[in-house]
C-alpha cells in the first residue's frame, strides 16, 4: 500500500475531518464520520437519492489497509478520497478510544419526511425527545433488524450524525430510510393521515403489549413513539397517541431500558403485521 500520505494530525484533510466531532461543522459541511470496517462497508455500498456515493474520504493505516483491501478498494471504486495514515492521524479524528483503522467521511444521508410518507410504511420507530445518542442509535439498530420500514427523529431528539449515535447504529443507518428534525404532532399527523396507528411505549401505559397482541390490534401499518431515556413521553406527547402501550414487567426488574423496550415493541409489531400477511 506504500508509505503514509498524511504525516502530519495538522494536514488540511485531518483538520477537516477532526471538525466534523462537532454538530455545527457537521451541519455546515453536511458530512458526518463512520468508524471501523463495518459502518465503512455499508457506508461504500450506500448511494443517496441521486445516484451519489455516500463516502466522500476514507483515512485508513497500513495495516487496515491490508486487512480490509477488499472495503479499500470498493472505496477506490466509487471515487472516494483514500488517505493512507499513521496510527497518530486516526487517533486524532477518532471519537474512540481504540480506533479500528478504518474512517469515513460520508455524506449526509437523512430522507425528507414526505418521501417517508409517500412510501406508505408499515412500520415506523419515532424518536421523540431522545437525547443520548448510543440509545438512539441502538433503536436504530433494533428497527433495521425488526424490518422497520423508516425512522423518524423529531426536532427534540439528538443529532443523528453524533459519532456515538452512528456507532451505536453498526451500520444500520445505511439500511432504512430516516427523517430528522421533524415536530412530533407534524410526524403523527402525517402517519396518521397516510392510515398508520400511533402507539405511544411508556411504563405507566393503560394499555398492555400482551393485552395488544391478543386482541388482534397490532397487524395494522404502526408507528412506536418513543420517549426520553430519563423521563419517558410527556403528557403532551401520549396524548397525540393511538393508544399507550407498556410493555408487561413479570419479574421484579423495576423496568426496561429505552432500546430493549423498543425492541420489544419493534418486533411484536412486526410480528402481528407478518401474522396478518401485512408485512
Amino acid at each position: 500500500m506504500g508509505t503514509p500520505e498524511l504525516i502530519s494530525p495538522r494536514s488540511p484533510r485531518v483538520t477537516a475531518a477532526r471538525r466534523l466531532a462537532k454538530r455545527a461543522f457537521r451541519g455546515k459541511e453536511r458530512r458526518f464520520i463512520a468508524e471501523g470496517p463495518q459502518a465503512v462497508r455499508e457506508a461504500v455500498l450506500h448511494r443517496g437519492d441521486g445516484g451519489e456515493p455516500t463516502l466522500v474520504e476514507l483515512f485508513t493505516t497500513v495495516e487496515a489497509a491490508e486487512r480490509y483491501a477488499d472495503i479499500v478498494e470498493a472505496a477506490r471504486a466509487t471515487g472516494a478520497r483514500v488517505h493512507l495514515a499513521p496510527d497518530a492521524v486516526l487517533a486524532e479524528v477518532s471519537q474512540t478510544v481504540t480506533p479500528q483503522g478504518l474512517l469515513g467521511v460520508c455524506r449526509f444521508l437523512d430522507s425528507p419526511f414526505e418521501e417517508i410518507l409517500r412510501a406508505r410504511p408499515q412500520l415506523v420507530a419515532v424518536l421523540a425527545h431522545v437525547r443520548d445518542p448510543g440509545n438512539a442509535g441502538t433503536v436504530l439498530r433494533c428497527a433495521d433488524a425488526a424490518g422497520a420500514d423508516a425512522v423518524v427523529l423529531t426536532d427534540a431528539s439528538v443529532d443523528l450524525y453524533n459519532p456515538k449515535s452512528v456507532r451505536a447504529s453498526v451500520g444500520s443507518l445505511f439500511h432504512l430510510p430516516v427523517a430528522v428534525g421533524v415536530p412530533v404532532e407534524q410526524a403523527v399527523r402525517g402517519l396518521r393521515d397516510a392510515g398508520v396507528r400511533i402507539l405511544a411505549a411508556d411504563g405507566a401505559g393503560e394499555n398492555d403489549l400482551d393485552d395488544e397482541l391478543d386482541a388482534g390490534t397490532m397487524g395494522g401499518p404502526t408507528a412506536w413513539i418513543f420517549g426520553n431515556e430519563a423521563w419517558g413521553l410527556p403528557a403532551e406527547t401520549r396524548a397525540l397517541a393511538d393508544a399507550v402501550v407498556r410493555v408487561p414487567i413479570h419479574g421484579k426488574a423495576e423496568s426496561l431500558n429505552l432500546a430493549t423496550a423498543a425492541a420489544v415493541c419493534l418486533y411484536a409489531s412486526a410480528r402481528a403485521q407478518r401474522v396478518r400477511g401485512t408485512c
